[in-house]
């Protein structure tokens, strides 16, 4: 694709917002796009960089024997206050409920998930480590 056809636009001068290298390094050359504090669109560049990493570490990590999950960004809040992290997150955990009242949060992290998932697939000291496949 040509440049002149890219979607992103890029910059002579750092963007006033920018506080770190990377930051403005980014912004400049149009590989993220800033909505929010916090909150960024990757621009096709930067998307591009993102899927050739993510090939780099799922070829490692299949090389390793590793098997890959894909985890709810939306979590049950009973998780997350059976961590006792409900609380100590304070109000910079995203909450709401749902239609049925039932509370969740927007995950920062995904140690309660992954919690409970070996709590209901691992009953016995015999399925560690877990090798590939085995809960296919």
């Amino acid at each position: 694709m040509r440049q002149s056809r890219l979607f992103a636009q890029t910059y002579r001068e750092a963007p006033t917002e920018a506080d770190t290298t990377s930051h403005r390094l980014l912004l400049r050359a149009g590989f993220i796009s800033q909505l929010a504090a916090g909150v960024y669109a990757y621009l096709p560049l930067g998307r591009r960089v993102l899927r050739k990493l993510e090939s780099i570490v799922r070829e490692e990590m299949d090389r390793a024997g590793a098997q890959e999950l894909l985890m709810p960004a939306m979590q049950p809040a009973e998780l997350w206050q059976e961590s006792g992290r409900y609380a100590a997150y304070g109000p910079e955990l995203m909450r709401l409920n749902d239609r049925h009242d039932r509370e969740f949060a927007l995950g920062p992290t995904h140690e309660e998930v992954v919690t409970a998932l070996a709590r209901e697939e691992i009953h016995s000291y015999r399925k560690l480590p877990a090798e590939p496949g085995e809960y296919r």
